[in-house]
């Protein structure tokens, strides 16, 4: 299984509502490590990886996110892979 990276941005109703605490829920129960953030344009960054077919499951369910919040746009951008994490964290506060 071939470890892939993603760089995933989501607009929308994303800050204040939990989606961090999702992503991050999302990411380790299906096996995924990364990095999720608050950014100062409102928007939510996630740096994700895992297999395609994990990284495939876990997008779905970025587009819906948590019940509070609403998604209007999800960019993803293939990055390399770096150094392998070990877990799914949440930085910032």
């Amino acid at each position: 299984m071939a470890i892939q990276a993603r760089r995933i941005v989501v607009h929308g109703r994303v800050q204040g509502v939990g989606f961090r605490y999702f992503v991050q829920r999302a990411g380790s129960r299906l096996g995924l490590t990364g990095k999720v953030w608050n950014r100062p344009d409102s928007a939510v960054e996630i740096v994700a990886e895992g297999s395609e077919l994990q990284l495939e499951a876990f997008l779905r369910e970025v587009r819906q996110g948590p019940r509070m919040s609403e998604v209007d746009r999800v960019d993803v951008e293939e990055i390399p892979a770096g150094p392998r994490q070990t877990s799914f964290t949440i930085e910032g506060f």
